[in-house]
């Protein structure tokens, strides 16, 4: 009897035609059988965001004629489109789940605003195994190429091993050729932050509005970190957790009397 090949749910926050999903899958489809759920515009910066106060559509797509794998364009966020896909497309849970390639880093802090991230982490809670894969490169020219190698043995990796429950792979690569790369690290995340600037405009209507900017500061000195692996021309893994319990704080808040 045949092995049943894996099945890889792909998604992304970039939109179902950016060109880092599309490598993404094309890379997958070597591993398993594919099956591409992915927001129907760019959905950067949603975080964790789900759609609950309007219409979620979810429409089969055909992009190139010449695949056989199935796609579905959804008008949610990255996590809706992991949500929809698990509950009404999929006939089995996936044995894994990829977000990407994202255009631009979700390493530190940024983790947390990512919805590449996000719709990894939403696989995880629901029990698949899942990554986060992107590209220090924002430009809609950027070469994935130099990633190849190391997502499909990242992913072949998890899909042989499995990952703990509670925990997704955060994977960023830096903006090198495959040769540049010296291999892969695994980090923790950065200490980092971002210095938030606005800056404020007025429409011809005389209403003011504001463009969000901003400066990334990383505080962290450390040398297995994300950042220092990536500004070193490592890939950087990081096991990310979905428990935002501070569990080493558990012991001193007890003492606080607070039911006195």
């Amino acid at each position: 009897m045949s092995k049943k090949k894996p099945l890889i749910l792909v998604t992304n926050d970039d939109g179902i035609t950016a060109p880092g999903i599309r490598h993404l899958i094309s890379i997958m489809k070597e591993l398993g059988d594919v099956v591409v759920v992915a927001p129907d515009s760019p959905q950067s910066g949603m975080g964790h965001a789900i759609t609950i106060n309007d219409n979620l559509y979810c429409d089969p797509v055909k992009l190139k004629e010449t695949e056989d794998h199935e796609e579905y364009s959804c008008s949610g966020t990255p996590a809706d489109c992991v949500k929809i896909a698990t509950q009404e497309i999929l006939k089995r849970k996936p044995d894994l789940c990829v977000s990407g390639i994202n255009h631009g880093s979700n390493s530190s802090i940024n983790v947390i605003y990512s919805g590449t991230m996000s719709a990894a982490v939403e696989a995880g809670t629901e029990g698949i195994p899942a990554i986060g894969f992107s590209l220090l490169d924002y430009s809609l020219t950027a070469n994935f190429e130099p990633t190849t190698k190391f997502v499909k043995a990242i992913s072949k990796r998890v899909l042989e091993e499995g990952m703990p429950t509670g925990m997704v792979l955060n994977v960023n690569f830096p903006k090198l050729t495959e040769k540049q790369i010296k291999g892969i690290k695994i980090c923790r995340q950065a200490k980092a932050h971002w210095v938030e600037e606005f800056d404020k405009r007025t429409n011809p209507q005389g209403r003011d509005y504001y463009w969000l900017t901003g400066k990334f500061v990383n505080e962290d000195e450390g040398e297995d970190t994300d950042e220092w692996a990536l500004e070193n021309g490592y890939v950087s893994v990081v096991p990310v957790q979905f428990d935002l319990t501070a569990h080493h704080y558990i012991k001193e808040l007890n003492t606080w009397s607070l039911n006195d």
